[in-house]
């Protein structure tokens, strides 16, 4: 009988009150990932990785209950010149074939006003290390198909020898500024 009773009061609960954090799916076409570097100490010098994919599961309710992953292919990567390209992916730089993605999964969500402070752990070249972004939503509507889409941005500054990227610090800077622009499509 209690347990009639436990369903029948689930059963009379807003749907809402039940319902699980909303889960979207980064879509790569409309998404973007760019990086900044200070090259010589004279310009800066701009880049971007083409693919990108992951989840990010929303509770509009408790935001602590949210979470983020996404995974970056380091082959991705595009600078338009296709022999720094190259470089790039090598053990000097990426080290694409050691360490194939660069990966980001959310330890902790906090909503601040309409935005949010992401931590997680960010690995690059084989490292993990804990890192906390703020994260800027920036909208949510319907999409041409009629799907529900969500996006917002994040912009944050790592160093990449904290990344045993070491090669040619004299050369190119240290700090590498990233801009990171997402649009998941409601599963």
């Amino acid at each position: 009988m209690k347990k009639a009773l436990s369903l029948l009061a689930l059963s009379l609960l807003p749907w809402s009150a039940v319902q699980a954090a909303d889960t979207f799916e980064i879509d790569p076409v409309h998404s973007s990932i760019l990086f900044k570097i200070r090259h010589l100490n004279v310009a800066d010098f701009y880049g971007r990785f083409n693919e990108i994919k992951g989840t990010i599961s929303f509770d509009k309710e408790s935001a602590e209950k949210s979470s983020v992953t996404a995974e970056v292919p380091v082959e991705s990567v595009d600078t338009h010149n296709d022999k720094r390209n190259q470089h790039l992916k090598s053990p000097d730089f990426f080290n694409a074939k050691q360490f194939p993605t660069i990966s980001f999964k959310s330890t902790k969500v906090q909503k601040e006003g309409e935005d949010f402070k992401v931590t997680g752990d960010f690995t690059l070249h084989g490292v993990t290390k804990s890192i906390t972004v703020e994260f800027e939503k920036v909208g949510e509507g319907k999409g041409m198909q009629g799907e529900t889409r969500a996006g917002g941005k994040a912009e944050f500054k790592i160093k990449r020898s904290d990344y045993g990227m070491n090669f040619m610090l004299n050369g190119l800077g240290d700090e590498v500024e990233i801009t990171l622009s997402l649009e998941g499509v409601k599963k």
